[in-house]
């Protein structure tokens, strides 16, 4: 079952229910990952309704009471298989995972990464946030930021996480990447964003992810694939976009910043001279 199935069901549902269960159920599709892990009674406090809501709420739906519809909720968010259990071999896998690639790039969409790199340009400072496989999306993204922005940070790079989330600003623009089954990691880093009230730029595969909770800005990849291991060609192609398009918001200040960056690279001999490779 999809994560975002029984939450569309609630969001379908919710036009026709009284005042007080649409709350209930609108309380539910924007936290979805606490109505997993939280008792109904926390919650009820929480949305500002009575327990017997949920109850009701979970009876308009079709269920006998609250538990059996936490239950599809909590199923519904069970972590993936293992990358173990995906492995199939098969002769035309390469092609078939990079053709799915291509397909889930072409559904990217532009404009939201234009309005996240219009936060991040309005930010004094920006951290970059990934951990798993994630965390090569979040270095690639810093690497490029750094560039042009060198007040940029990665979440972790030089000490504890901790230390780091501790460290987040109101005036700061966060970035983090993540994909089900999400981190406990990348959902400390979100939580900590949305406590210092800094803006929050999601790239996730999931609208009601729980690292996707609270995000000013949502960048949406398809993480799916025919591979055993899930794909992270969309998350790469989103952060590679942030940065070029947050690189022009800069106009001659970036160019000058890129310009002095290439100077000190060239300086300390980052890169090969030609005669290293006759």
């Amino acid at each position: 079952m999809s994560s975002d199935a029984p939450l569309e069901r609630l969001r379908l549902a919710l036009p026709e229910l009284p005042p007080r269960l649409r709350h209930a159920a609108r309380y539910l599709v924007d936290h979805a990952f606490d109505a997993t892990t939280r008792s109904m009674r926390e919650l009820a406090a929480d949305a500002g309704v009575t327990p017997a809501s949920f109850t009701r709420l979970a009876q308009a739906l079709g269920y006998s009471g609250w538990e059996p519809l936490r239950a599809v909720l909590v199923e519904a968010r069970r972590p993936a298989a293992p990358f173990s259990g995906r492995a199939r071999a098969r002769d035309d896998l390469p092609a078939a995972m990079m053709a799915a690639d291509a397909a889930a790039l072409g559904r990217l969409e532009a404009g939201p990464v234009a309005a996240a790199a219009a936060a991040l340009h309005a930010a004094p400072r920006i951290w970059c946030a990934g951990f798993r496989s994630c965390r090569a999306v979040a270095g690639l993204l810093h690497y490029q930021l750094r560039l042009f922005r060198p007040e940029a940070r990665l979440v972790g790079a030089e000490g504890p996480e901790e230390l780091d989330l501790e460290a987040f600003a109101a005036s700061d623009a966060v970035v983090l990447a993540s994909f089900a089954p999400y981190s406990a990691e990348a959902v400390r880093t979100a939580a900590a964003a949305r406590r210092a009230g800094a803006t929050l730029v999601a790239l996730a595969d999931s609208p009601v992810a729980p690292v996707s909770r609270g995000a000013a800005h949502l960048l949406h990849f398809e993480a799916d694939g025919p591979g055993f291991f899930h794909s992270l060609a969309g998350a790469v192609s989103l952060a590679q976009a942030l940065a070029a398009a947050s690189f022009a918001l800069g106009g001659a200040a970036s160019m000058e910043r890129l310009c002095q960056a290439e100077a000190r690279l060239a300086e300390l001999s980052r890169y090969a001279s030609d005669k290293d490779y006759r």
